[in-house]
């Protein structure tokens, strides 16, 4: 598997449109609309950047990131909270360390790019014979 991104996020127009984008800038992206296909995703081997929207049905975005600490499945990944909230609530609480940054929707492609790029390169740094 060698996507760099996966967006997670229950809203089919948002997965449709950020697939579009980054597929426009040559980024593979991979997608799911909630918690099961986050896991399974990881599951599967994928290692990058999460974008994980916060408020789902059924599985939250901070529950869907206990269960992949829970899973053991967070080495090698990088998870940005991509969300409409205005701040991170008490919902967080204990899952902070594994949560890298907070970006609020509507967000603007190019500067999402310029973070993605950054992030990209720690986990080339922090993990050389992984895929990245």
């Amino acid at each position: 598997m060698d996507a760099k991104v996966m967006l997670v996020d229950d809203d089919e127009m948002i997965r449709e449109s950020v697939e579009m984008f980054f597929q426009s800038v040559g980024v593979k992206i991979l997608t799911a609309s909630g918690c099961d296909e986050c896991i399974d995703h990881l599951e599967e081997g994928f290692r990058g950047v999460i974008l994980m929207d916060v408020m789902m049905p059924e599985v939250n975005g901070w529950d869907t990131i206990r269960k992949i600490v829970e899973n053991d499945l967070y080495d090698g990944n990088i998870i940005v909270m991509l969300t409409a909230l205005d701040a991170p609530d008490n919902k967080m609480d204990g899952i902070q360390e594994y949560v890298t940054d907070y970006l609020t929707k509507p967000f603007n492609p190019d500067e999402l790019m310029e973070i993605l790029q950054y992030y990209f390169s720690l986990l080339k740094v922090a993990y050389p014979d992984k895929t990245h």
